[in-house]
C-alpha cells in the first residue's frame, strides 16, 4: 500500500453533537500520537516511580524514553510470575503499581495450564469505558439510523475466583459487565440492547442465553444489529435457537417463562417483559421448522444492518458459516483489546473482514513494537531487541506488540503479531495476523504445539497394552460443527492386528487428550459449551508419507520437511480425510472446576 493512500482524511460529519466530541478526540489523539505517547510514558513512570519493580532497575525517578529503554528489560509473563504470585497471596505493598491492584483479569492459559493473572487498577475501567464510548460515533458515520432501534447482543459473564489474598480473578469482560460503568450506564439511543442486565449477568449460561434469545425474538423488528464478542459466540446462539425454538415459541405464545429459568432476579425481570404473542410464536415456529436455516438471521430479524463480531485472527475460520446464516450481512470488527490492555478501534468498521485494521489509540498505554522475524531464534538478555516506537513502525512490516501500562506491566510482550497497513494521521493502523505460537483455537482457547504434543503423549500411553503407538499426527480446528471442535489425525503402528485397540480405547484416548488440555479449553468444554468433543481420526498406514510427497511436489525441501502439527490447507485436509479408516469422539466431559489460586 502506498503511503499517500494509507493516510486517512478526517473522519467526516458526525451523527450528533455528542458524536462530534468523540470524533474530535480521536482526531486529536491520532494527530499528536507521539507527544501523547511521550506523556503517557512519563505519567506511568512518574506514578509508579516508587514501586519495587521500577526501583529494581535504578530509574531513580527518571521518566524519559531514553532512560526507560536503556534500563528496563523486555519481559514475558513468566518473568513477572513471582511478583504476581506475591500480589495474589495478599502482599499489598507497591510491587508493580503505586495504585492498589483492584483485581486480576484472567488471560488465556499458560504452558502450565493455568490462566494468566493480569493485574489491573480501578482507573483502568475509565480508560476502557472511554474506548467503548468511541465505537458508536465511528459506526454512525457508516450506518445511519442506529438510534431508531436496538442491538441484539449475546453477552455473558464467566466464572470468577478469589486469590489466596482475596483479590477477584475473572475475565476482562466479566469485570466490565459487573462494573457500575456497565450496570448503571446512562441511556444512549445509539446503544440500547434487547438483553436486560439481569440476563447478561446471570452466571448460568443456559438461563442467560435462553432469556437473551427470548428478548431478542420479542423485539425482532427493532433489532438493527446482531452481535457477540466472538464469531463463535454468535454461532453458538444460532445453534441454541435450533435446539430450543419449540420451548421459546411456547413461552412467547403463553407469555410465561420456562421453568428451567430459576434465577429469581431473572424471573422477576422477565415477568415484566414477557407478554403473550401467539402471532410471533407462529412466526418463530414456521421459520425454525424449515429444513434450511440459510439466512435465518435476516429472516427472523429482518432489519439487521450488520453483525458486530470479531472475525479476525482465529475467528476468520467462521466467516463462511456466518455468511450462510446471515445472508452475507457485513461483519463489523469494532475494537482490539485484551486482558492486559485495550489497544484501539477500527475506523472503517464496515470493511471486508480480510481488510480489518485497528488504529492504536496512543492514550491507552505506552506501545512499542518488536520487529517479527518468524525464523529468528529470539533474543537473550545479552542481545536485547531493538524496539520501535508507535509512530516509527513501517507499512507492510510485522511486529510483536509490547506494552507498558498504568497497572504496572513494563515492556511486556503481549504475544500478538500485527502487520502495519497504514496510518490515520500519525497513528499507525494494524491488521491482526495471529497470536504467537497458537496452533489450535475454537473460542477463547489457545493450544500451542507443546500442549498438543503433551496431550498426544498422554493419550498414547493407553495404547501400550495393545502394543500400538502413534507414528505421526496432525490437527485442525473443525468449525463446521457448532460448537467447533478439535480434530486430531493419528497414524498408528499396530504390531499385533489380533490385539489392536478397540473403539472404546480410542474414545478414552480422546478423553485423555482433553484432560491434558489447559483449563481454558476444559472450561470451554464443561462450563461454556463453546467447544465440542475432541475427535480422533485414524488414517491408514503411509498417509503421512503421502503428505510429505505432496509437500515436496509443491516445492518443499526434502531435507527440511517437518510434519505440520496443524493443517488448514484444503487439498491437504482432503488427502487426510480420504485416508481415514475410523473416527472416535471423546465420550465424556473432561474434569474442570474453577481454578483455586495457590
Amino acid at each position: 500500500m502506498a503511503v499517500d493512500s494509507a493516510i486517512s482524511s478526517p473522519l467526516g460529519p458526525p451523527a450528533c453533537e455528542k458524536d462530534a466530541k468523540s470524533l474530535r478526540f480521536i482526531e486529536e489523539m491520532t494527530r499528536n500520537a507521539d507527544s501523547v505517547q511521550e506523556r503517557v510514558l512519563s505519567d506511568i513512570l512518574t506514578q509508579n516511580s516508587q514501586t519495587e519493580y521500577l526501583r529494581r532497575f535504578k530509574l531513580n525517578g527518571a521518566s524519559d524514553r531514553d532512560s526507560f529503554k536503556s534500563k528496563l528489560p523486555v519481559i514475558t509473563y513468566e518473568d513477572l510470575q513471582p511478583e504476581i504470585q506475591r500480589i495474589a497471596n495478599g502482599d499489598r505493598s507497591a510491587i508493580l503499581s503505586a495504585h492498589p491492584i483492584s483485581e486480576f483479569l484472567t488471560s488465556s492459559g499458560t504452558s502450565a495450564g493455568e490462566r494468566k493473572l493480569m493485574p489491573t487498577i480501578k482507573e483502568e475501567l475509565d480508560r476502557r469505558q472511554l474506548l467503548y464510548s468511541l465505537l458508536m460515533p465511528v459506526m454512525n458515520l457508516y450506518v445511519p439510523g442506529l438510534d431508531k432501534g436496538k442491538g441484539l447482543y449475546f453477552l455473558f459473564v464467566k466464572s470468577e475466583t478469589r486469590t489466596p489474598g482475596g483479590l477477584l480473578a475473572r475475565p476482562v469482560l466479566t469485570s466490565y459487565y459487573k462494573s457500575e460503568h456497565f450496570k448503571t450506564r446512562p441511556y444512549d439511543p445509539y446503544n440500547v440492547y434487547t438483553s436486560p442486565n439481569e440476563a447478561i449477568l446471570c452466571p448460568d449460561s443456559f438461563q442467560s442465553m435462553y432469556t437473551q434469545m427470548l428478548c431478542g425474538l420479542q423485539d425482532r423488528h427493532q433489532v438493527l444489529r446482531v452481535g457477540a464478542v466472538f464469531a463463535s459466540g454468535l454461532l453458538r446462539a444460532i445453534r441454541f435457537l435450533q435446539l430450543n425454538w419449540r420451548q421459546l415459541s411456547q413461552d412467547i405464545e403463553t407469555g410465561t417463562l420456562n421453568q428451567k429459568v430459576t434465577d429469581p432476579s431473572l424471573r422477576e425481570c422477565m415477568g415484566k417483559i414477557l407478554k403473550p404473542d401467539p402471532e410471533l410464536a407462529r412466526f418463530v415456529r414456521r421459520e425454525c421448522s424449515k429444513e434450511s436455516w440459510e439466512g435465518i438471521i435476516t429472516r427472523i430479524w429482518p432489519n439487521t444492518k450488520y453483525l458486530d463480531v470479531i472475525v479476525t485472527g482465529a475467528m476468520a475460520q467462521y466467516i463462511p458459516t456466518l455468511d450462510y446464516y446471515s445472508g452475507g450481512l457485513p461483519k463489523a470488527c469494532t475494537m482490539y483489546a485484551s486482558s492486559e490492555c485495550y489497544f484501539g478501534l477500527n475506523l472503517n468498521p464496515m470493511c471486508k473482514p480480510s481488510e480489518v485494521s485497528y488504529t492504536i489509540m496512543p492514550n491507552m498505554a505506552y506501545f512499542e513494537f518488536l520487529p517479527h522475524d518468524p525464523n529468528s531464534a529470539g533474543f537473550t538478555r545479552d542481545s536485547p531487541p531493538k524496539l520501535v516506537d508507535l509512530v516509527d513502525v513501517e507499512i507492510g512490516k510485522e511486529y510483536e506488540l509490547v506494552i507498558t501500562t498504568y497497572a504496572g506491566l513494563c515492556r511486556y510482550r503481549v504475544g500478538d503479531i500485527l502487520r502495519v497497513t497504514g496510518f490515520h494521521n500519525s497513528a499507525p493502523q494494524f491488521h491482526f495476523v495471529r497470536r504467537k505460537n497458537v496452533l489450535l483455537s475454537i473460542d477463547s482457547d489457545k493450544t500451542d504445539e507443546a500442549e498438543l504434543q503433551k496431550a498426544v503423549e498422554n493419550a498414547s500411553r493407553l495404547l501400550r497394552e495393545f502394543n500400538t503407538s502413534v507414528v505421526e499426527y496432525t490437527s485442525y480446528a473443525d468449525t463446521k460443527t457448532i460448537p467447533g471442535h478439535y480434530v486430531i489425525y493419528w497414524e498408528l503402528l499396530v504390531k499385533d492386528a489380533a490385539n489392536s485397540p478397540t473403539d472404546d480405547v480410542l474414545k478414552q484416548c480422546c478423553l485423555a487428550m482433553e484432560e491434558s488440555m489447559n483449563s481454558v479449553y476444559r472450561q470451554g468444554r464443561v462450563a461454556d459449551n463453546s467447544i465440542g468433543p475432541l475427535e480422533i481420526r485414524v488414517v491408514r498406514n503411509g498417509t503421512f508419507e503421502e503428505l510429505m510427497d505432496y509437500a515436496i511436489s509443491r516445492g518443499a525441501s526434502i531435507n527440511q520437511y517437518k510434519v505440520p502439527r496443524c493443517v488448514n490447507f484444503t487439498p491437504i485436509m482432503e488427502l487426510l480425510d480420504s485416508r481415514v479408516v475410523s473416527t472416535h469422539f471423546s465420550p465424556a466431559l473432561p474434569h474442570w472446576t474453577p481454578e483455586r489460586r495457590r
